[in-house]
């Protein structure tokens, strides 16, 4: 005779098969990616190319630069290539 522990403790096919279905439907509960919204909008903003003092370029985002103070608005020439490191 068998005890019903016995019968509990077993893992039979037809007991897992639910348990494997059930798991293929969860990409369709809508637990996925939420911010693929945000990485648009971020993918849409815009950018400038500014020069930086070692002669690199850098791309900014424009809000940035619309935050951003303005330390010296008109530069000469020779004041720029200074920032530069240029020799005249």
């Amino acid at each position: 005779m068998k005890n019903n522990s016995e019968k509990g403790d077993k893992i039979t096919r037809r007991g897992i098969l639910p348990i494997i279905g059930s798991t293929l439907l969860i990409p369709f509960l809508g637990f996925g990616n939420n911010n693929l919204e945000e990485e648009k909008a971020q993918e849409n903003e815009e950018y400038k190319t500014l020069l930086k003092p070692d002669g690199t370029i850098v791309k900014v985002k424009v809000s940035s630069l619309k935050n951003s103070k303005v330390v010296k608005k008109n530069l000469s020439n020779k004041s720029f290539l200074n920032w530069l490191g240029k020799k005249l």
